[in-house]
């Protein structure tokens, strides 16, 4: 666990060391603010439905430029070749940038919540939902970026990464909805289940089903199994 914690902290701080956390973290806020506030009047409800039913699409071109350099700097340094010199396992090493992750996306996610206070002023806002919401975005962010440690750790090109990270999770918000209109019935609920977007909206609702919560455990474990076998191959 001190391990763990050292490769934590480290991480967490990188990310503010340079001004990339600041451009990422005001990049998302500009566009789930314009996406969020730019109906929200027209439609005169008290809710934040449009926020998360957008935030699956939003993640999947943010979380990638969060994680593209977690192992793809190190790599292409040859700074990764030196952290085995210390007394590391590579799973320990995975977690610690992994929680390092999803430790940023909340503190990305954290500034939204005054649009929540904001519009429980203009409106008697149910709070289920919401809590629902970011709930079912924190799932849906330690899934990416298990899936962006995954591309990060295939490339000594960030750009790669992103790429392959960013392709990844818009095939999983956004082609397995797509891909359903052409199904016949008796394999759509398959492909239903494979759409991040479908769990989290299920999430988002209020509604916390196991079979959410499981789909996305297992998308986290999976990413970040692959990404072991990925650095034992390379070790």
């Amino acid at each position: 666990m001190e391990n763990i914690k050292h490769i934590f902290k480290k991480e967490y701080k990188a990310y503010f060391v340079s001004p990339i956390a600041y451009i990422v973290i005001s990049v998302f806020l500009i566009i789930v603010g314009w996406l969020f506030f730019s109906t929200f009047f027209l439609d005169r409800q008290a809710s934040l439905t449009r926020l998360f039913t957008l935030l699956p699409i939003t993640f999947a071109f943010i979380i990638p430029a969060v994680t593209m350099r977690l192992f793809s700097e190190e790599i292409n340094i040859g700074s990764y070749e030196l952290l085995h010199t210390l007394p590391v396992s590579n799973q320990e090493i995975i977690i610690g940038k992994f929680l390092a992750a999803v430790a940023f996306v909340g503190a990305m996610l954290a500034p939204t919540i005054v649009y929540a206070v904001s519009t429980a002023f203009l409106g008697d806002l149910d709070w289920g939902p919401v809590i629902g919401g970011y709930l079912g975005a924190i799932f849906l962010g330690a899934a990416f970026s298990a899936i962006g440690l995954m591309a990060s750790s295939l490339t000594r090109n960030q750009v790669v990464a992103f790429i392959i990270s960013m392709a990844i999770c818009f095939s999983l918000t956004l082609m397995m909805d797509f891909v359903l209109f052409f199904l016949p019935n008796s394999i759509v609920g398959f492909f239903q289940y494979l759409s991040a977007n479908y769990h989290f909206q299920n999430i988002a609702k209020g509604m916390v089903d196991s079979r959410d919560i499981l789909y996305f455990l297992s998308v986290i474990f999976l990413a970040l199994y692959g990404t072991g076998l990925i650095l034992q191959e390379k070790k």
